[in-house]
């Protein structure tokens, strides 16, 4: 029974979620130094890898050739990386909707694992990066082909040990990744999900009503701005006045979302990339930590009877943390300790 007894206790002011959610999206701050590497996927596209490696301290002192960046997406200098580090571990570390490598619970997380002994590479999903990418297709919570790119690509560099950290729509990604009808390499060896919306269509719901409201105005403009970028290379399918009918988030993914990645519609996509029907099939420990009081998540996203009757499901539900929101002492959050703790406990991690 891998129900999980949750230890977080948070300061009194983020025992509220949205407080919590807030804070820790906007302002909390973990700057480290990072390293970039674009790879090429197999359908000629591109992803974005911002690297970190192992570290004594936080300096991390690198080379010239750091790359640092705000919330805004900017452009950043492209180079080779040929593992600096000694270190046979590697975390890939992939970011939730319209996030990127630089948010403070990518750094944060590839941070606390690189002072453990673990490089982190931290995945920009296709168009995430500041560089629009290049086919019509982006990214969804359900690409797990792009997914076991990088898990190939980080094998062939040497890594003995391979673990998933998914925040958000990463999580959710990742929970699929584990549990569809793949050959997982045997490099791969854990995986936790944090904040993970298991059921794609009830956690919409929840976005979308009147209590998140300004979330989702946020996350709709930025998905349409990134659409108007687009456009500049695929005019003819990507109309003002199509734009223009996206009035909600649940139009983009009617509009764009399920065309541009071959599905019939919204309903279509949501039903086939929930990952909550895949946890059954689960082929490494994953660990799912969701806060009961996460605004965005509903029952889907707390698979309580399987994870009783699945030996690989660890289920932890913490009475607070929001969306993402788990402050903890000395600026590092309680998931990230909680995601280094399970890798220890689940893995061939020494």
């Amino acid at each position: 029974m891998p129900l999980v007894r949750a230890t977080y206790r948070p300061p009194f002011l983020f025992k509220s979620a949205h407080y919590a959610t807030v804070w820790c999206g906007l302002f909390r701050k973990v700057d480290i130094p990072q390293k970039r590497e674009r790879i090429t996927l197999p359908d000629g596209d591109f992803l974005d890898l911002d690297w970190s490696f192992q570290s004594t301290d936080n300096s991390q002192s690198t080379s010239a050739s750091l790359l640092r960046r705000s919330s805004s997406a900017t452009k950043a200098e492209r180079l080779p990386v040929d593992r600096p580090s000694n270190s046979s571990s590697v975390a890939i570390l992939l970011h939730g909707l319209e996030g990127h490598a630089q948010r403070p619970y990518m750094t944060g997380n590839a941070n606390w694992l690189n002072q453990h002994g673990i490089d982190a590479c931290a995945v920009n999903f296709r168009g995430c990066s500041g560089e629009t990418n290049k086919l019509y297709r982006s990214y969804h919570s359900g690409a797990t082909e792009d997914l076991d790119a990088v898990v190939q690509h980080l094998i062939a560099k040497g890594y003995d040990k391979v673990y998933l950290v998914g925040i958000s729509l990463g999580g959710n990604m990742l929970l699929k990744y584990l549990g569809e009808e793949r050959e997982v390499p045997e490099q791969v060896q854990a995986g936790i999900a944090i904040s993970a919306p298991c059921d794609l269509y009830a956690s919409l719901q929840c976005i979308m009503s009147f209590e998140n409201t300004l979330y989702a105005k946020r996350f709709k403009d930025h998905l349409v701005a990134k659409l108007y970028r687009k456009q500049k290379l695929y005019p003819k399918k990507l109309t003002n006045g199509t734009i223009n009918e996206i009035k909600n988030l649940k139009d983009f993914d009617d509009i764009y979302t399920s065309k541009a990645h071959g599905f019939a519609d919204a309903m279509d996509y949501y039903e086939q990339c929930s990952s909550g029907q895949f946890l059954s099939r689960l082929k490494r420990p994953a660990l799912l930590l969701n806060a009961k009081d996460d605004t965005f998540l509903k029952d889907g996203c707390y698979p309580i009877d399987e994870a009783r009757r699945n030996p690989k499901l660890f289920l932890e539900m913490p009475k607070y943390g929001g969306h993402v929101g788990f402050v903890g002492e000395d600026n590092v959050a309680y998931s990230e300790r909680r995601v280094l703790e399970f890798i220890k406990e689940n893995s061939a991690f020494k």
